[in-house]
Protein backbone atom coordinates (compact mmCIF):
# COMPACT_ATOMS: atom_id res chain seq x y z
CA UNK A 1 0.00 0.00 0.00
CA UNK A 2 2.83 2.37 0.87
CA UNK A 3 4.47 1.75 -2.50
CA UNK A 4 1.20 2.49 -4.32
CA UNK A 5 0.84 5.73 -2.36
CA UNK A 6 4.39 6.80 -3.26
CA UNK A 7 3.77 5.98 -6.91
CA UNK A 8 0.48 7.89 -6.94
CA UNK A 9 2.11 10.93 -5.35
CA UNK A 10 4.98 10.81 -7.83
CA UNK A 11 2.54 10.67 -10.73
CA UNK A 12 0.81 13.72 -9.24
CA UNK A 13 4.21 15.41 -8.94
CA UNK A 14 4.92 14.77 -12.63
CA UNK A 15 1.47 16.06 -13.63
CA UNK A 16 2.13 19.29 -11.71
CA UNK A 17 5.50 19.51 -13.44
CA UNK A 18 3.80 19.23 -16.85
CA UNK A 19 1.21 21.88 -15.95
CA UNK A 20 3.97 24.25 -14.87
CA UNK A 21 5.83 23.64 -18.14
CA UNK A 22 2.64 24.44 -20.03
CA UNK A 23 2.41 27.91 -18.47
CA UNK A 24 6.08 28.59 -19.07
CA UNK A 25 6.22 27.43 -22.69
CA UNK A 26 2.77 28.26 -24.06
CA UNK A 27 2.20 31.58 -22.25
CA UNK A 28 5.27 33.17 -20.68
CA UNK A 29 7.39 32.75 -23.79
CA UNK A 30 4.95 35.13 -25.54
CA UNK A 31 5.96 37.91 -23.18
CA UNK A 32 9.65 36.98 -23.36
CA UNK A 33 9.53 37.39 -27.14
CA UNK A 34 7.38 40.53 -27.16
CA UNK A 35 9.01 43.38 -29.09
CA UNK A 36 8.82 46.67 -27.23
CA UNK A 37 8.46 49.80 -29.34
CA UNK A 38 11.80 51.63 -29.44
CA UNK A 39 12.90 55.09 -30.49
CA UNK A 40 11.18 58.39 -29.69
CA UNK A 41 7.48 58.28 -28.82
CA UNK A 42 5.11 58.57 -31.78
CA UNK A 43 3.40 61.87 -32.44
CA UNK A 44 -0.07 61.28 -31.04
CA UNK A 45 -2.72 64.00 -31.17
CA UNK A 46 -5.79 62.41 -29.57
CA UNK A 47 -7.09 64.31 -26.49
CA UNK A 48 -6.57 62.36 -23.27
CA UNK A 49 -7.98 62.56 -19.74
CA UNK A 50 -5.84 61.28 -16.87
CA UNK A 51 -7.98 60.26 -13.89
CA UNK A 52 -6.75 59.87 -10.31
CA UNK A 53 -8.85 59.04 -7.26
CA UNK A 54 -7.22 60.27 -4.05
CA UNK A 55 -8.22 59.98 -0.40
CA UNK A 56 -5.92 61.65 2.15
CA UNK A 57 -3.04 61.75 -0.31
CA UNK A 58 -1.72 65.28 0.31
CA UNK A 59 1.93 64.27 0.46
CA UNK A 60 1.74 61.98 -2.57
CA UNK A 61 -0.16 64.54 -4.62
CA UNK A 62 2.45 67.17 -3.86
CA UNK A 63 5.31 64.83 -4.78
CA UNK A 64 3.90 62.98 -7.78
CA UNK A 65 1.20 65.05 -9.46
CA UNK A 66 3.59 67.62 -11.03
CA UNK A 67 5.31 64.82 -12.98
CA UNK A 68 1.95 63.98 -14.54
CA UNK A 69 0.92 67.59 -15.13
CA UNK A 70 4.24 68.28 -16.88
CA UNK A 71 3.88 65.47 -19.41
CA UNK A 72 5.16 66.09 -22.93
CA UNK A 73 1.77 65.79 -24.62
CA UNK A 74 -0.16 68.34 -26.67
CA UNK A 75 -3.71 67.86 -25.43
CA UNK A 76 -4.57 66.41 -22.03
CA UNK A 77 -6.36 67.13 -18.78
CA UNK A 78 -5.76 65.66 -15.33
CA UNK A 79 -8.78 65.02 -13.15
CA UNK A 80 -8.19 64.37 -9.46
CA UNK A 81 -11.15 63.18 -7.42
CA UNK A 82 -10.59 64.37 -3.86
CA UNK A 83 -12.54 61.60 -2.18
CA UNK A 84 -13.61 62.69 1.32
CA UNK A 85 -10.09 63.68 2.33
CA UNK A 86 -9.58 65.23 5.75
CA UNK A 87 -5.86 65.98 5.41
CA UNK A 88 -4.33 68.89 3.48
CA UNK A 89 -5.34 67.56 0.04
CA UNK A 90 -7.63 70.53 -0.60
CA UNK A 91 -4.82 73.03 -0.08
CA UNK A 92 -2.33 71.02 -2.14
CA UNK A 93 -4.72 70.70 -5.07
CA UNK A 94 -5.68 74.36 -4.89
CA UNK A 95 -2.03 75.40 -5.09
CA UNK A 96 -1.38 73.02 -8.00
CA UNK A 97 -4.39 74.34 -9.91
CA UNK A 98 -2.86 77.81 -9.83
CA UNK A 99 0.30 76.46 -11.49
CA UNK A 100 -1.20 73.94 -13.90
CA UNK A 101 -4.30 74.84 -15.97
CA UNK A 102 -4.89 71.22 -17.13
CA UNK A 103 -5.70 70.18 -13.54
CA UNK A 104 -9.38 69.74 -12.72
CA UNK A 105 -10.53 68.77 -9.21
CA UNK A 106 -13.73 66.93 -8.32
CA UNK A 107 -14.47 66.99 -4.60
CA UNK A 108 -16.56 64.42 -2.74
CA UNK A 109 -17.64 65.23 0.80
CA UNK A 110 -18.36 62.65 3.49
CA UNK A 111 -22.00 61.85 4.14
CA UNK A 112 -23.17 60.16 7.35
CA UNK A 113 -25.74 58.01 5.58
CA UNK A 114 -23.92 57.33 2.32
CA UNK A 115 -20.44 55.81 2.21
CA UNK A 116 -18.52 56.20 -1.01
CA UNK A 117 -15.72 54.07 -2.43
CA UNK A 118 -13.11 54.26 -5.13
CA UNK A 119 -15.45 53.06 -7.86
CA UNK A 120 -17.92 55.83 -7.07
CA UNK A 121 -15.09 58.38 -7.12
CA UNK A 122 -13.75 57.12 -10.44
CA UNK A 123 -17.22 57.17 -11.95
CA UNK A 124 -17.57 60.85 -11.05
CA UNK A 125 -14.12 61.53 -12.51
CA UNK A 126 -15.02 59.77 -15.76
CA UNK A 127 -18.26 61.74 -16.02
CA UNK A 128 -16.34 64.97 -15.43
CA UNK A 129 -13.78 64.18 -18.14
CA UNK A 130 -14.17 65.83 -21.52
CA UNK A 131 -12.23 63.29 -23.59
CA UNK A 132 -12.94 59.84 -25.00
CA UNK A 133 -9.55 58.35 -24.08
CA UNK A 134 -8.93 57.80 -20.38
CA UNK A 135 -5.72 56.88 -18.56
CA UNK A 136 -5.83 55.85 -14.90
CA UNK A 137 -3.23 55.91 -12.16
CA UNK A 138 -3.03 56.52 -8.40
CA UNK A 139 -1.83 59.43 -6.29
CA UNK A 140 1.15 57.46 -4.96
CA UNK A 141 2.48 56.80 -8.47
CA UNK A 142 5.06 58.67 -10.53
CA UNK A 143 5.62 58.15 -14.28
CA UNK A 144 9.01 56.94 -15.45
CA UNK A 145 9.24 59.74 -18.01
CA UNK A 146 7.52 62.78 -19.49
CA UNK A 147 6.37 60.54 -22.35
CA UNK A 148 4.12 58.30 -20.25
CA UNK A 149 0.90 59.67 -21.75
CA UNK A 150 2.33 59.54 -25.28
CA UNK A 151 3.33 55.90 -24.93
CA UNK A 152 -0.03 54.84 -23.52
CA UNK A 153 -2.15 56.95 -25.90
CA UNK A 154 -0.26 55.72 -28.97
CA UNK A 155 -1.90 52.31 -28.54
CA UNK A 156 -5.40 53.62 -29.22
CA UNK A 157 -5.45 52.59 -32.85
CA UNK A 158 -8.51 51.29 -34.67
CA UNK A 159 -10.49 48.86 -32.52
CA UNK A 160 -8.37 49.19 -29.38
CA UNK A 161 -10.38 50.06 -26.27
CA UNK A 162 -8.12 48.85 -23.43
CA UNK A 163 -4.39 49.37 -22.90
CA UNK A 164 -2.66 47.39 -20.16
CA UNK A 165 0.40 49.15 -18.75
CA UNK A 166 2.98 48.05 -16.21
CA UNK A 167 3.52 49.51 -12.75
CA UNK A 168 6.61 48.28 -10.87
CA UNK A 169 7.50 49.08 -7.29
CA UNK A 170 10.51 51.25 -6.52
CA UNK A 171 13.52 49.21 -5.44
CA UNK A 172 14.42 49.60 -1.77
CA UNK A 173 15.98 47.52 0.96
CA UNK A 174 14.30 44.84 3.01
CA UNK A 175 12.55 41.52 2.52
CA UNK A 176 9.03 42.94 2.06
CA UNK A 177 10.14 45.28 -0.72
CA UNK A 178 12.08 42.58 -2.55
CA UNK A 179 9.32 39.99 -2.37
CA UNK A 180 6.67 42.57 -3.31
CA UNK A 181 8.66 43.44 -6.41
CA UNK A 182 9.03 39.74 -7.25
CA UNK A 183 5.33 39.04 -6.74
CA UNK A 184 4.46 42.07 -8.87
CA UNK A 185 6.59 40.92 -11.79
CA UNK A 186 5.22 37.38 -11.55
CA UNK A 187 1.67 38.75 -11.60
CA UNK A 188 2.57 40.99 -14.55
CA UNK A 189 4.11 38.03 -16.36
CA UNK A 190 0.84 36.18 -15.99
CA UNK A 191 -1.62 38.88 -17.08
CA UNK A 192 0.56 40.37 -19.82
CA UNK A 193 1.33 36.93 -21.26
CA UNK A 194 -2.34 36.04 -21.17
CA UNK A 195 -3.21 39.22 -23.06
CA UNK A 196 -0.65 38.33 -25.73
CA UNK A 197 -2.25 34.91 -26.16
CA UNK A 198 -5.57 36.63 -26.85
CA UNK A 199 -7.06 35.97 -23.43
CA UNK A 200 -6.70 39.16 -21.32
CA UNK A 201 -8.07 38.75 -17.81
CA UNK A 202 -6.88 41.68 -15.67
CA UNK A 203 -5.09 45.01 -15.53
CA UNK A 204 -3.52 47.19 -12.86
CA UNK A 205 -5.25 50.47 -11.99
CA UNK A 206 -1.93 52.20 -11.40
CA UNK A 207 -1.33 52.13 -15.15
CA UNK A 208 -4.41 51.37 -17.21
CA UNK A 209 -6.23 53.03 -20.08
CA UNK A 210 -9.58 52.53 -21.73
CA UNK A 211 -12.20 54.47 -23.63
CA UNK A 212 -15.09 56.36 -22.10
CA UNK A 213 -17.50 54.78 -24.58
CA UNK A 214 -16.50 51.29 -23.37
CA UNK A 215 -17.06 52.33 -19.76
CA UNK A 216 -20.56 53.65 -20.36
CA UNK A 217 -21.62 50.94 -22.80
CA UNK A 218 -20.62 48.41 -20.11
CA UNK A 219 -22.59 50.39 -17.49
CA UNK A 220 -19.39 51.21 -15.66
CA UNK A 221 -18.79 49.29 -12.45
CA UNK A 222 -22.48 48.51 -11.92
CA UNK A 223 -22.11 44.73 -11.92
CA UNK A 224 -19.52 44.80 -9.12
CA UNK A 225 -20.14 48.11 -7.38
CA UNK A 226 -20.87 46.16 -4.19
CA UNK A 227 -17.24 44.95 -4.11
CA UNK A 228 -14.71 47.39 -2.65
CA UNK A 229 -11.84 46.43 -4.96
CA UNK A 230 -11.89 45.50 -8.63
CA UNK A 231 -12.15 48.88 -10.32
CA UNK A 232 -9.26 47.73 -12.49
CA UNK A 233 -9.03 43.94 -12.73
CA UNK A 234 -12.76 43.15 -12.60
CA UNK A 235 -13.54 45.79 -15.22
CA UNK A 236 -10.84 44.40 -17.51
CA UNK A 237 -11.85 40.81 -16.78
CA UNK A 238 -15.42 41.48 -17.84
CA UNK A 239 -14.77 43.61 -20.92
CA UNK A 240 -11.33 42.84 -22.38
CA UNK A 241 -11.13 40.71 -25.51
CA UNK A 242 -8.44 39.54 -27.89
CA UNK A 243 -9.48 42.25 -30.35
CA UNK A 244 -9.90 45.29 -28.10
CA UNK A 245 -6.91 44.92 -25.74
CA UNK A 246 -3.17 45.59 -26.16
CA UNK A 247 -0.20 45.93 -23.81
CA UNK A 248 2.37 48.74 -23.53
CA UNK A 249 5.86 47.93 -22.20
CA UNK A 250 8.21 50.69 -23.31
CA UNK A 251 10.21 51.69 -20.18
CA UNK A 252 9.00 55.27 -20.65
CA UNK A 253 5.45 54.06 -20.03
CA UNK A 254 6.14 52.50 -16.63
CA UNK A 255 4.40 53.96 -13.61
CA UNK A 256 6.46 53.59 -10.42
CA UNK A 257 5.12 53.44 -6.89
CA UNK A 258 6.45 52.71 -3.40
CA UNK A 259 5.85 49.31 -1.86
CA UNK A 260 4.41 48.82 1.58
CA UNK A 261 7.05 48.86 4.30
CA UNK A 262 5.36 46.84 7.06
CA UNK A 263 3.87 43.37 7.06
CA UNK A 264 0.57 44.71 8.41
CA UNK A 265 0.08 47.20 5.56
CA UNK A 266 1.26 44.64 2.99
CA UNK A 267 -1.15 42.02 4.35
CA UNK A 268 -4.07 44.47 4.23
CA UNK A 269 -3.28 45.40 0.63
CA UNK A 270 -2.96 41.81 -0.57
CA UNK A 271 -6.08 40.66 1.25
CA UNK A 272 -8.04 43.39 -0.52
CA UNK A 273 -6.61 42.49 -3.93
CA UNK A 274 -7.14 38.75 -3.60
CA UNK A 275 -10.77 39.17 -2.56
CA UNK A 276 -11.95 39.90 -6.10
CA UNK A 277 -10.42 36.86 -7.80
CA UNK A 278 -13.49 34.75 -7.08
CA UNK A 279 -15.49 37.10 -9.32
CA UNK A 280 -13.36 36.51 -12.42
CA UNK A 281 -14.79 34.63 -15.37
CA UNK A 282 -14.80 30.86 -14.81
CA UNK A 283 -12.15 30.18 -17.43
CA UNK A 284 -9.79 32.66 -15.82
CA UNK A 285 -10.40 31.36 -12.33
CA UNK A 286 -9.59 27.86 -13.56
CA UNK A 287 -6.48 29.05 -15.38
CA UNK A 288 -5.13 30.89 -12.34
CA UNK A 289 -6.11 28.09 -9.95
CA UNK A 290 -4.34 25.42 -12.00
CA UNK A 291 -1.16 27.49 -11.96
CA UNK A 292 -1.34 28.29 -8.24
CA UNK A 293 -2.30 24.80 -7.04
CA UNK A 294 0.05 22.89 -9.37
CA UNK A 295 2.99 25.07 -8.34
CA UNK A 296 2.17 24.65 -4.66
CA UNK A 297 1.76 20.86 -4.88
CA UNK A 298 4.92 20.59 -7.00
CA UNK A 299 7.06 22.17 -4.27
CA UNK A 300 5.33 20.36 -1.38
CA UNK A 301 5.84 16.96 -3.00
CA UNK A 302 9.41 17.83 -3.95
CA UNK A 303 10.22 18.55 -0.31
CA UNK A 304 8.39 15.39 0.79
CA UNK A 305 10.28 13.18 -1.67
CA UNK A 306 13.61 14.64 -0.65
CA UNK A 307 12.87 14.08 3.05
CA UNK A 308 11.60 10.54 2.51
CA UNK A 309 14.34 9.69 0.03
CA UNK A 310 11.80 8.50 -2.55
CA UNK A 311 13.24 8.99 -6.05
CA UNK A 312 15.16 12.05 -4.79
CA UNK A 313 17.43 12.37 -7.81
CA UNK A 314 14.58 12.19 -10.32
CA UNK A 315 12.46 14.64 -8.34
CA UNK A 316 15.37 17.04 -7.94
CA UNK A 317 16.24 16.64 -11.62
CA UNK A 318 12.74 17.69 -12.69
CA UNK A 319 12.92 20.67 -10.34
CA UNK A 320 16.30 21.75 -11.71
CA UNK A 321 15.07 21.38 -15.30
CA UNK A 322 12.06 23.57 -14.52
CA UNK A 323 14.26 26.12 -12.77
CA UNK A 324 16.67 26.32 -15.72
CA UNK A 325 13.76 26.79 -18.14
CA UNK A 326 12.28 29.45 -15.86
CA UNK A 327 15.59 31.27 -15.65
CA UNK A 328 16.00 31.25 -19.44
CA UNK A 329 12.50 32.65 -20.05
CA UNK A 330 12.38 34.99 -17.05
CA UNK A 331 15.78 36.46 -17.85
CA UNK A 332 14.25 38.15 -20.89
CA UNK A 333 11.04 39.09 -19.09
CA UNK A 334 12.72 40.48 -15.96
CA UNK A 335 15.10 42.51 -18.12
CA UNK A 336 12.16 43.85 -20.16
CA UNK A 337 10.36 44.84 -16.95
CA UNK A 338 13.39 46.50 -15.33
CA UNK A 339 13.88 43.90 -12.61
CA UNK A 340 16.79 41.74 -13.72
CA UNK A 341 18.25 41.75 -10.20
CA UNK A 342 15.26 39.69 -8.99
CA UNK A 343 16.32 36.72 -11.12
CA UNK A 344 18.83 35.78 -8.42
CA UNK A 345 15.95 35.31 -5.96
CA UNK A 346 14.03 32.96 -8.25
CA UNK A 347 14.82 29.59 -6.54
CA UNK A 348 13.70 30.83 -3.11
CA UNK A 349 10.99 33.36 -3.96
CA UNK A 350 9.25 31.06 -6.45
CA UNK A 351 8.42 28.69 -3.59
CA UNK A 352 7.18 31.56 -1.43
CA UNK A 353 5.16 32.92 -4.33
CA UNK A 354 3.10 29.76 -4.74
CA UNK A 355 2.57 29.51 -1.00
CA UNK A 356 1.46 33.15 -1.02
CA UNK A 357 -1.00 32.55 -3.89
CA UNK A 358 -2.71 29.67 -2.09
CA UNK A 359 -2.78 31.28 1.35
CA UNK A 360 -4.19 34.59 0.13
CA UNK A 361 -6.49 32.81 -2.26
CA UNK A 362 -8.12 31.13 0.74
CA UNK A 363 -8.15 34.36 2.72
CA UNK A 364 -9.76 36.22 -0.16
CA UNK A 365 -12.45 33.54 -0.42
CA UNK A 366 -13.65 33.86 3.16
CA UNK A 367 -12.87 37.42 4.20
CA UNK A 368 -14.41 40.67 3.03
CA UNK A 369 -12.91 44.17 3.04
CA UNK A 370 -15.10 47.16 3.78
CA UNK A 371 -12.88 50.10 2.84
CA UNK A 372 -10.41 50.99 0.11
CA UNK A 373 -8.32 53.43 2.16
Amino acid sequence: METYLHDALFILFQLCFIVQLYYLVSRHTRLAGFKTAEGPPPQVMIPVSVIISARNEARNLQENLPAILEQNYPDFEVIVINDCSYDASDEVLEDLQKQYPPLKVVTITEHDRFKTGKKFALTLGIKASKNEYLIFTDADCKPASENWISRMAANFTSGVQIVLGYSPYIKAGGFINTFTRFETIKTATSYLSSALTGDPYMGIGRNLAYTKSLFFSAKGFASHMHVISGDDDLFVNQHATADNTVIELNPESFMFTEAKTTFKSWFKQKKRHMGVGKLYKNQHRRMLSFDAISGFIFYILLILFLILGYEPLLALGLCVFRLILQAAIYNRIFKKLDAKDLLWYLPFFDILYYMYLNVFGLIGTFLKTTQWK
